[in-house]
């Protein structure tokens, strides 16, 4: 059945109103394809920018990079912009590309079927709503289903537990005694504010991070209109700044001096900020940088010193009515727990049920280790692509950069499927392993090969599900053409 703001049939569905969605339908619109529907389980545009709204939240990509090179923003207030700020940036962008009315909102995809004889995919919502589309394109991310570990006891607490991407207004961490389970990405933008409101704070640390300064700060009136009316400023400063990450991507190979260079700076950098033994030894990696996400922050060593807060390297054995217990036996009393536990990031497409040739589940054909050609196409599953895939992230540089690479090759395949009238495209097998292969190779060479606990590098497989393998601009040309002979187009 359908609802009354579907329809039955679409040429392209799109998955997803994030950066990739919305870049994706700016691909289509530009190819002159109308007939296509962008589904969003949200009420509105945004992605993670929408749905991470916890105190600090903040890009950790330059503001000037972290947006589309085709929607230039003049008026980013910092180097580094808040949450607020993106979150209305991509609401422009829906707008601005005329993409409203091709907005489903609160509409959230649960299964895709291929329907082999007719060459289409069946798509099913949550709310029972189906509709057939000619192509799928999932925008979800790799950062769109947080990961909320089960604790035991959980549900005899008494007090709040929520998560940082499901952070709403009304929690309130003032006076509280606050434990924070996890102390990466999103933990140390909270960690600032929760220590400055919290009666007590206690901090449970798995793994230590490297962190570097966040060179963040106001832009200037002159700079804004230098951005706004120079002619080439804004190209310029952009380039600049892609370039400078771009130099940055040594540092990611095993057993160079760029890696060694950058793991001297970095150690002197946290010895500078730590003066007791004690801690040291607990907040400095033991592991090569990069191995893990390299984290941005100008406040969280001074946070820790704060006598209110603590740093806990114990796991957490259960929950109690009052708090937590650690894997030691100690209780902490707490009244909010926060969960700043990231995302199932290395599973891709967690919420979809997908079911290609012959039926077969996406899920059971990649395992643990998630396989696409150059993050897109999957063999067995034609006319489907996929954005922000696997082997499409970086540590290096702004993923909105790939994002737009990989919308302009979609563009190419989508086009191609439906102006030639074809029942399906689909990659070969053989190219998407050989491809793979040759990737697999050359992350060997890099950090991610080494032994470190991240979403950043090996599946329980050993294969690195997540990374791309060299510079941004590698992946640009590596995606630069049609690949008409690594697809396979199946006549109606």
């Amino acid at each position: 059945m359908t609802r009354s703001d579907l329809p039955a049939r679409t040429d392209v569905l799109i998955i997803g109103a994030g950066m990739s969605g919305l870049a994706m339908g700016r691909q289509l619109k530009r190819a002159g394809i109308e007939d296509f529907i962008i589904a969003e389980r949200a009420e509105g545009p945004g992605g993670v920018w929408r749905a991470n709204a916890y105190p600090g939240a903040a890009c950790d990509v330059p503001s000037h990079l972290y947006s589309y090179s085709f929607f230039p923003n003049p008026d980013w207030s910092r180097k580094f912009a808040p949450q607020a700020e993106i979150k209305a940036y991509f609401e422009r962008a829906s707008t601005e590309f005329g993409l409203d009315p091709h907005m489903r909102f609160r509409r959230s995809v649960r299964e895709l079927i291929y329907d082999e004889g007719r060459g289409i995919w069946r798509v099913g919502f949550e709310d029972g709503a189906e509709l057939e589309a000619r192509a799928v394109i999932s925008a979800v991310g790799q950062l769109s289903e947080p990961f909320s570990p089960a604790f035991e006891g959980q549900d005899a607490f008494k007090g709040r537990i929520v998560h940082t991407a499901e952070w709403t207004p009304d929690v309130d961490m003032t006076g509280q005694r606050v434990v924070m389970i996890g102390s990466a990405a999103s933990a140390i933008q909270v960690l600032p504010h929760a220590a400055n409101a919290a009666s007590e704070l206690t901090v449970f640390q798995r793994t230590p991070n490297w962190i570097i300064p966040k060179p963040d700060r106001a832009f200037t009136g002159v700079e804004k209109w230098l951005f706004r009316h120079a002619p080439g400023y804004h190209g310029l400063y952009r380039m600049g700044s892609f370039l400078l990450h771009e130099s940055r991507w040594p540092a990611f190979r095993s057993g160079g001096l760029a890696a060694a260079y950058t793991r001297h700076r970095l150690t002197r950098r946290i010895k500078s900020e730590v003066s007791d033994d004690a801690m040291l030894d607990q907040l400095l990696p033991d592991y090569a940088p990069g191995c893990k996400r390299i984290l941005l922050s100008n406040d969280f060593f001074s946070s820790l010193n704060q006598p209110h807060v603590r740093l806990v390297t114990d796991g957490v054995q259960r929950l109690s009515s009052e708090g937590v217990v650690t894997s030691m036996g100690e209780h902490i009393p707490a009244d909010l727990i926060i969960l700043a536990t990231g995302f199932k990031a290395t599973e891709f497409l967690p919420s979809l049920d997908v079911r290609g040739r012959s039926g077969q589940p996406l899920k059971a054909a990649w395992g643990n280790s998630p396989v696409a050609y150059k993050g897109v196409a999957m063999a067995g599953y034609p006319n489907l692509f996929t954005l922000y895939g696997p082997n499409t992230n970086l540590g290096h540089n702004s993923i909105i950069f790939m994002i737009e690479r990989q919308t302009e090759f979609v563009r190419r395949q989508i086009t191609r499927l439906l102006s030639s009238g074809a029942k399906s495209l689909e990659v070969r097998s053989e190219a998407q392993s050989a491809f793979n292969a040759d990737l697999q190779k050359r992350l060997s060479g890099t950090v991610w090969a080494g032994e470190c606990p991240s979403w950043y590098k090996k599946s329980p497989d050993g294969i690195i599900v997540n990374n791309w393998s060299g510079p941004a601009s590698r992946y640009a040309w590596a995606v630069a053409g049609q690949d008409q002979a690594a697809f396979v187009l199946e006549a109606d």
